[in-house]
């Protein structure tokens, strides 16, 4: 029976994996329980294997269905395709396997399946034989719902979460409660997965994968992954994945070097190698490793619901120089441009966007590369949003300065008003802020905790109403003092304390007003939803600004970076009339003094600021107010019961 074991798979079924066009080519690869037919027309069970190894001179399937024997089951190479083949009969679900590859080095290493959707638990490192999902999904409203959404004319809050951190020892079935409880509780709109392939390496964080197509079997199986999401959607909540497509690790086990040549990465390791993380670069213009980078990226999206991709260390795809100094090979014309990773990143944006209406594909990318959130047919990248790095950098050195300093850094907090509508922005605090020495939140403020406190809930204050999206890391929105440890996890009990408990029923307050506030999110990509109050008035450490909707919803914000409260500080208003407070981050539910309450201003017709308006507002020491113009609004003195 092992001799017909081609079942359904010829040669040009493979087709499409040669020219870089198969987007599901999960489905051919890997492991596959099948029913074939032998020639007495008996119906025979068992488990189909394919492998890509074009260079090997053997390959054999081994397991515990034969003992480990590594001897036991030759493949044989399908004609024309490079893809060696066995069909074993009574190979079940759950079967643990691995390859046994002789390589064109002669060298025999047993394999981990490139293409297995599951994987043993780490340290382990085999593969497992699963069959296809028949999950039962009870999201069809939130789908429809993302296909008809607009995303850039939507809130988006995003809570960034390490699933094996965020509590220890949680699985996915437990985060289909807790998780969800907890991001309901706090009001974001979305959450945003560190890297679920399978990574025996727990410290990588995800960011060194091999299992392309497993989630980390660690937390769970790939159905309780589905569950996960699922109760995600159902609670009205998206959920987002990073994607690690640059590099590799070296694993011995894993894609590298995999039938002894460089078959994912590419040979030349000016090219094939990433000198800052120790792995392999995968070789983005060969067709097998675009179909299998297009196929996983489609993968999480279609089997498992996720509602968009986050592609990592886009930067280090870009430039063929990245980290390597004086030890790069240019493009055709001589540039430092990949031009296949741009080409592949392209190719990928675009048949997402096609093939799955509504989600969303960001890139982490640190440099001024033209166009990234550009449409494709436009010469562009085709990604949704951007990370704002360059916020990110500029805000958190200014945070860290003693408040008497950052009068002379004033511009580094309004610098990135000059670009912000040049790419569609998400405001990043994300897990790489708080980690290796460079201190949690909290603690990167200076002062004692009253100080560091307060100015945190400014800060945050500021960033959810600043243009772009926001994203989160956990653990941030309660301030924790310690660095992220993964083995550790986050220090849940301090969140009941004194300044934490406050930071925490902020950013809940924040979420909440945020989501209902138009103003702060509907033209988010516009020019026209913003503008200054006063970008200038760094002897005070105060910024404040406007933010519109287009269609009459009006906030003004006042930050307050001094220790020092602002009892009569005029601002301009576009609109005489009430203005309502509708958050104060000085209030003493989140552990403010309580002494500089507005509840409302009333703007008249003194002109300040370029604006038609103006009123007196109270600016509490390091703290954050928002009004909104209330156009049916009674002032306090003139109201009646």
């Amino acid at each position: 029976m092992t001799d017909n074991f081609f079942g359904d798979i010829h040669g040009w079924d493979f087709e499409g994996f040669h020219t870089g066009g198969d987007t599901e080519a999960w489905k051919r690869l890997g492991a596959h329980l099948v029913t074939v037919t032998d020639e007495s027309g008996t119906e025979i069970s068992g488990t189909r294997f394919t492998v890509w190894a074009p260079n090997a001179k053997e390959v054999r399937v081994f397991g515990d269905f034969c003992d480990w024997d590594g001897d036991a089951h030759p493949m044989r190479l399908i004609p024309h395709t490079g893809v060696w083949g066995i069909f074993l009969p009574g190979v079940g679900a759950g079967a643990v396997y691995k390859f046994k590859v002789r390589g064109a080095d002669d060298r025999w290493i047993d394999r981990a399946d490139p293409y297995a959707r599951y994987a043993e638990q780490p340290p382990a490192t085999a593969s497992v034989v699963i069959a296809d999902s028949d999950y039962e999904w009870n999201d069809d409203a939130w789908l429809e719902h993302r296909r008809n959404s607009k995303l850039y004319q939507e809130p988006m809050a995003i809570y960034e979460v390490h699933l094996g951190g965020w509590r220890r020892g949680k699985s996915y079935q437990d985060l289909a409660t807790e998780l969800v409880e907890y991001v309901s509780w706090q009001g974001y709109t979305h959450v945003e997965f560190m890297p679920v392939a399978q990574h025996p390496y727990e410290p990588s964080w995800g960011y060194q994968v091999t299992g392309y197509f497993a989630p980390q079997s660690a937390w769970g199986t790939p159905d309780e992954l589905r569950y996960l999401i699922d109760k995600l959607h159902e609670a009205g909540i998206g959920v987002l994945l990073d994607w690690v497509p640059g590099h590799f690790p070296k694993d011995e086990w894993a894609l590298g070097r995999f039938d002894g040549t460089a078959l994912y990465e590419h040979a030349d390791p000016r090219q094939g190698e990433q000198p800052d993380w120790g792995t392999y670069v995968f070789n983005f213009g060969r067709n097998e490793v675009k179909s299998f980078l297009v196929s996983n990226a489609l993968y999480w999206i279609q089997e498992f619901h996720f509602d968009g991709l986050r592609i990592d260390a886009v930067a280090s795809m870009l430039y063929l120089d990245y980290s390597r100094g004086d030890n790069w090979v240019p493009n055709i014309y001589g540039g430092r441009e990949n031009l296949e990773a741009i080409d592949l990143l392209r190719y990928v944006n675009k048949h997402l966007y096609e093939r799955q209406p509504g989600v969303v594909l960001i890139a982490e990318e640190s440099t001024s590369f033209p166009g990234i959130t550009k449409p494709v047919h436009h010469g562009g990248l085709g990604f949704g949003f951007k990370w704002n790095m360059g916020w990110m950098n500029d805000s958190l050195g200014y945070l860290s300065l003693d408040p008497i300093y950052r009068q002379y850094h004033h511009n580094e907090m309004t610098f990135a008003m000059v670009y912000s509508f040049s790419e569609n922005f998400i405001l990043p605090i994300s897990h790489d802020e708080v980690v290796h020495g460079k201190g949690a939140m909290v603690t990167k403020i200076p002062g004692d905790d009253w100080q560091k406190f307060a100015t945190l809930r400014a800060f945050y204050a500021f960033m959810w109403s600043h243009p772009g999206k926001q994203l989160l890391f956990m653990g941030s929105e309660f301030g924790q003092r310690s660095e992220f440890n993964e083995s550790a996890g986050l220090e849940w009990w301090v969140s009941d304390l004194w300044g934490h408990r406050g930071v925490q029923l902020l950013m809940r307050r924040l979420n909440e007003v945020y989501r209902h506030v138009p103003a702060l999110w509907k033209l988010d990509t516009d020019p026209a939803g913003f503008r200054w109050i006063d970008a200038d008035d760094a002897g005070g450490n105060v910024f404040s600004y406007l933010r519109n909707d287009g269609a009459g919803d009006q906030v003004a914000v006042v930050v307050n970076f001094s220790p020092a409260p602002r009892e009569d500080y005029r601002i301009g208003l576009p609109t005489e009339g009430v203005w309502t407070e509708i958050l104060n981050t000085d209030l003493p539910e989140f552990n403010g003094t309580g002494g500089y309450v507005n509840h409302q201003v009333v703007a008249t017709e003194i002109p300040s600021n370029h604006l038609p308006a103006s009123a007196s507002v109270l600016v509490p020491p390091l703290g954050a107010v928002w009004l909104r113009f209330d156009p049916h609004g009674v002032r306090d003195d003139q109201s009646t019961n």
